[in-house]
């Protein structure tokens, strides 16, 4: 009798605990990329963002989280390669799981921002270049994998210096600033509702089924974005001058960009728990596929509505829990954050996203929030950024891929010995 007919129940339900594990340190640690700005910035509390990022992460995750999933998340490795001995397979996606969950534990317990797609990858990179053969292990993906670390924050950085400073420019410089609001910020609410809803679309209901191009997603887009500026303008133009000093009017106007943070906080969150769910779900879809086909190895697996609900839940619960960490360190620790320039901040990580998509650049949704926080805390100068913070941030992304790469071969190699005895 093989290891999979022989253990496949326990191994499953392993699998399971691993797999909402996993998902518990992606609520714990990425949630704060869609929740970390409006909360630095005060738009929202942070008892609000978590019962915000709890309803839309999940709807995210349950609704939108994948009818298919790729057993081997990112195609970093081949599963054919494993066909005559699948009970590997599932030792390396169980090794994984526990492995990218423990580093995210690690992160999340010392508020670091780490990537959670890197989580996973390196701990499937480790597993498969020991467990399996170093060229079992498609290094090109690797490699374009590693080159976000250095894309995502910079194009970010660049989109949210820019935009900080043409909000800088246009309204709080101008002679009124209550009268240059009202004109100019229909403008940005465009931008908002047409980079939100191709976020939307690119990552939030990709796995959904609908079928649309990116091209008939940049219409779909440009089309809400008009609805929602006029809607905004509307909501600006009730927004009464409630005195006639400057200072009234500053606060009137980041009032303003507190409403915004709010729908594009609710947005990013929906497209995160969509897309990033699949890091938790992808591996523990693979191993329920090879135990409940009797050891068949498949290039994709479908992925049981069950399974969507533990990923939803786990982030809920990692967010719920220990979520609060990473939110500080992004919201208040790396520049001091208002709602204009979180605004600034969310928007440009949005439209590095969409950016990206178009372009087919790697990115990574961590890496692209806080480097547009860094912009935004660049454009007031250095003197602005807590360059210790951002110090730490830096040696925690390095050493993601290789905590989790070195974590997996050892869990491997523990499977592989209590349940093959070698």
């Amino acid at each position: 009798m093989g290891v999979i007919e022989e253990y496949g129940s326990i191994l499953l339900i392993l699998a399971i605990a691993f797999g909402f594990f996993m998902a518990w340190g992606v609520g714990a640690n990425d949630v704060a990329n869609a929740m970390g700005t409006s909360v630095g910035s005060k738009a929202i509390t942070i008892k609000q963002a978590i019962i915000i990022a709890m309803i839309f992460e999940f709807a995210g995750a349950f609704l939108a989280g994948g009818e298919v999933t790729s057993t081997i998340r990112k195609g970093i490795i081949d599963p054919m390669l494993l066909e005559d001995s699948p009970e590997l397979l599932v030792y390396g996606m169980m090794a994984s799981l526990l492995a990218a969950g423990t580093w995210l534990l690690i992160a999340s317990a010392n508020g670091w921002p780490v990537s959670t797609t890197h989580s996973i990858v390196g701990a499937i990179v480790g597993f498969a270049a020991v467990g399996i053969s170093f060229d079992a292990v498609q290094w090109g993906k690797v490699g374009e994998i590693v080159s976000s670390w250095v894309v995502s924050p910079v194009l970010a950085g660049t989109f949210s210096f820019i935009i900080s400073l043409s909000i800088r420019k246009f309204i709080f410089n101008a002679d009124d600033a209550y009268v240059a609001a009202r004109r100019y910020l229909p403008i940005y609410v465009f931008f908002v509702g047409y980079v939100i809803s191709m976020v939307t679309f690119t990552k939030g209901l990709k796995h959904v089924g609908l079928k649309v191009s990116f091209e008939e997603a940049l219409l779909y887009s440009a089309v809400a974005g008009g609805v929602i500026a006029v809607f905004g303008a509307v909501l600006i133009s009730r927004i009464k001058r409630v005195a006639s000093s400057a200072q009234h009017d500053l606060v009137n106007v980041e009032k303003i960009f507190a409403l915004m943070m709010i729908f594009t906080a609710c947005s990013m969150a929906f497209a995160h728990g969509s897309n990033d769910v699949a890091n938790a779900i992808g591996p523990l879809a693979a191993i329920n596929a090879v135990i409940e086909s009797g050891g068949v190895i498949g290039a994709k697996a479908a992925t049981p509505s069950w399974i969507l609900l533990l990923g939803g839940g786990g982030i809920v619960a990692g967010l719920a829990l220990y979520g609060y960490k990473v939110i500080q360190t992004i919201g208040t620790h790396i520049t001091e954050l208002t709602p204009s320039s979180g605004f600034a901040a969310e928007l440009a990580a949005g439209t590095t996203v969409v950016v990206a998509s178009a372009l087919s650049l790697p990115i990574s949704t961590t890496h692209t929030l806080v480097g547009a926080v860094l912009g935004v805390g660049l454009a007031r100068g250095i003197s602005a950024l807590n360059l210790r913070v951002v110090g730490n941030i830096f040696v925690s992304w390095l050493v993601t891929l290789p905590a989790g790469a070195g974590l997996a071969i050892v869990f491997f190699y523990i499977f592989k010995f209590i349940f093959s005895g070698t």
